[in-house]
């Protein structure tokens, strides 16, 4: 028989390793960048650098750039085509003409280079005058430093014009002295300056102003014509306008009626009462204050020609003069829009900026915004010129309330005076400024 013996189990052999080294637990708030977004930011300040660079670099340079004109960038920029083009091409001629070009701007610039120390006032003898009357004004330049200055140029604008005075050379506080006039054939707001002077050279490659004043305005304001006694009619007593309203405290005396227990024993007419047995009392009539409203239509398809349109200004001047003269309350509307001005001089300052428009509103829309803005207005007048159709007259008119006065003047150059009524509105007609008192006090009636 065989035995059996026990053995030991048989083991793999053991290879040695080497420790690993411990794996350190990622840190919070850490990550790991992203090359995108690192090649973000750095480009991010590449372009903040180059923007900070080329703002420092244009604020170095504009001092000196500033001067050159747009003839001066156009030599500047055949300059350099014709010296690609020569040296591209072998073409000496156009080396030669792109030299000569930088050469001429290179001496150009030595006409604004220096410094120029002048004192300079500018004085008009009036900011209002009339159409037609004489505008002038004094410039008055002197040397402020302490060498000599050599002969220079000024400009002076005037409206859409500039005038050009040329200034001697002026020794050391020497003071020079041009009279200008300022042509005032029309209506308008004209701005006049600012003053300034001008370097620069012959061909115009480079010019160098500097501002010396402030620009003043002038006024031209519209022709007027006295109205004294042409609208007084209009209006009942220089209290007030009396209405159909009755009242128990008044001025304007209506009637008697029969006293009524607190009726104000001042107003009972004793020699009434003592005749009829019956206390009366005084019943008044309501007044109101003259109200004038002014609506001037601006529209172009009102008017046939723009001397129309100066005759309804100068009519609606003269208007607006004669309510200030007599204290009466004014509003004027132009084009929808009211002109508010506490003064008559200060409205014919308004009036001188009005101007036509094609797109503006007119007599229709004008009556309208007067309802609203003007509600307890005494007498409405409305200008315009002779296209306004007797349809468009009827339905301004309609537009005011009831009860207020409604003219409408029609600027016709040329044409006869003549008064017509279209439904509750007077309809006038003048052809001339002149024309005005006389057809409104043939209107009063």
């Amino acid at each position: 028989m065989t035995a059996l013996t026990a053995t030991e189990p048989v083991s793999a052999p053991v290879v040695p390793t080497e420790p690993r080294p411990p794996v350190e637990p990622p840190r919070p708030g850490r990550a790991r960048p992203d090359p995108r977004a690192l090649a973000r930011s750095w480009g991010k300040v590449a372009f903040s650098g180059a923007g900070k660079s080329l703002r420092w670099l244009s604020t170095k340079t504009a001092p000196i750039l500033r001067p050159v004109t747009i003839l001066g960038w156009v030599v500047l920029a055949s300059a350099l085509i014709l010296f690609v083009l020569g040296r591209w091409g072998g073409w000496a001629e156009f080396v030669v003409a792109a030299l000569c070009l930088v050469g001429a701007f290179v001496a150009s610039l030595a006409f604004v280079v220096g410094r120029s120390n002048y004192s300079v006032k500018l004085d008009l003898r009036t900011h209002r005058v009339v159409v037609g009357e004489p505008a002038t004004g004094r410039l008055t330049v002197s040397n402020s430093s302490t060498r000599r200055m050599l002969s220079s140029r000024m400009e002076l604008p005037v409206g859409d014009g500039v005038g050009r005075l040329s200034i001697p050379s002026l020794k050391p506080d020497q003071l020079h002295e041009e009279l200008f006039v300022v042509p005032t054939e029309h209506r308008a707001v004209i701005a006049v300056g600012p003053a300034r002077s001008v370097r620069g050279d012959a061909f115009g490659l480079v010019r160098r102003t500097v501002r010396w004043t402030d620009p003043e305005q002038l006024y031209v304001h519209p022709r007027t014509t006295p109205l004294s006694g042409a609208v007084s009619g209009f209006f009942k007593d220089l209290e007030g306008q009396p209405t159909a309203d009755l009242s128990n405290d008044d001025v304007s005396f209506h009637a008697l009626r029969a006293y009524v227990p607190g009726d104000d024993r001042r107003y009972i007419h004793w020699r009434t009462s003592a005749r009829t047995s019956d206390l009366m009392v005084r019943q008044f009539e309501e007044t109101r204050r003259s109200h004038v409203a002014v609506g001037l239509s601006t529209r172009l398809a009102d008017y046939a020609d723009p001397a129309e349109f100066e005759l309804a200004v100068e009519t609606c001047a003269s208007l607006a003069v004669q309510s200030f003269r007599e204290e009466r309350r004014l509003t004027i509307l132009s084009g929808g829009s009211p002109l508010v001005a506490p003064t008559a001089r200060r409205t014919l300052d308004l009036l001188s900026g009005v101007h036509l428009d094609s797109a503006a509103d007119g007599i229709v829309a004008a009556a309208r915004r007067m309802a609203d803005t003007a509600s307890d207005v005494s007498v409405a007048i409305l200008l315009c010129g002779p296209n306004p159709t007797p349809a468009e007259i009827r339905e301004a008119g309609s537009c005011l309330p009831v009860g207020v006065r409604v003219i409408a003047i029609r600027a016709v150059l040329g044409a006869a005076t003549s008064l017509r009524r279209i439904s509750d509105v007077t309809v006038i007609t003048v052809g001339s400024l002149d024309a005005l008192p006389r057809a409104l006090r043939a209107a009063r009636g």
